[in-house]
């Protein structure tokens, strides 16, 4: 029988098939790679040792394989890719629990910069979009702000560990090069920092936005996207709470200013 170290030496090379792409206006090709295996091994491990030694799996001298990743921690969200069919970060990605060849391939929603390199931009955009963060310029002598009740600092925690990866984008069918959808995580960003006692002070700005062409309402309900979220944020919940605010903020514009009107008649 084999020792364990026996077993290791003679495991056969990892298999992959990653999809290249020279720039954003190159064609699509398949190159496939053998790496030698090694216990615990991940994506990006495999991913490092194609670029330390970019030869093929036929032996051929290569260009080495481009992708993003920062923290390898899963916390950057930069590594994102699709593996297996599956959109996902490549860091948390083991070998060992993936059926070969491996696929690997770049995001579809994003445009390619090149092999599994993608811009993200669209994301980061529709962040601005929905001024998805605590304004505090000027308030450094104010001293502590509000404090956030137990109850709703701890669902909103769970809001705030976001890392724009883009996976929930990737699977969501209404976030395409057709359409201009924001996408989920920023809807779920509008609910983090609308519950902020300080961000709510532009609450009806971020909600505005959500109302805007490209906003919630072209959200299918498909919930693609909290069943790929690696962080597991409740996306879906957050989209359902966002609908609620927006319906109930058009009331109010509604009525409010038919109360205007109202009363500049009564006064005439």
């Amino acid at each position: 029988m084999a020792t364990p170290l026996e077993q290791k030496t003679n495991q056969k090379p990892v298999q992959f098939i990653v999809q290249r792409q020279d720039g954003p206006d190159g064609k699509a090709y398949d190159e496939a790679f053998e790496v030698p295996y090694r216990p615990n091994m991940n994506v990006i491990s495999a991913l490092m040792e194609i670029r330390r030694n970019p030869v093929n799996a036929a032996g051929e001298k290569t260009t080495p394989i481009n992708w993003d990743m920062g923290c390898l921690e899963e916390v950057c969200g930069a590594c994102s890719m699709v593996i297996n069919g599956t959109p996902r970060q490549s860091c948390t990605a083991l070998v060992d629990k993936l059926e070969q060849p491996i696929r690997l391939q770049p995001m579809q929603t994003f445009p390619i910069v090149r092999d599994l390199q993608v811009d993200r931009q669209r994301m980061f955009d529709a962040l601005k979009k929905v001024k998805a963060w605590v304004p505090i310029d000027g308030t450094y002598d104010l001293g502590p702000g509000p404090r956030m009740p137990e109850n709703k600092r701890q669902w909103a925690y769970e809001l705030s560990k976001c890392m724009t990866c883009g996976v929930c984008l990737e699977a969501c069918p209404n976030v395409n090069d057709r359409s201009n959808f924001i996408g989920p995580a920023s809807i779920s960003q509008v609910r983090l920092f609308n519950s902020h006692p300080t961000g709510a002070f532009h609450k009806e700005e971020r909600l505005e936005a959500l109302m805007e062409d490209g906003g919630i309402m072209q959200c299918g309900n498909a919930q693609n996207c909290v069943e790929v979220c690696p962080k597991g944020i409740p996306l879906t919940t957050s989209i359902a709470a966002m609908n609620r605010q927006t319906t109930l903020h058009s009331f109010k514009k509604f009525f409010g200013s038919d109360e205007g009107r109202t009363g500049e008649a009564v006064s005439r």
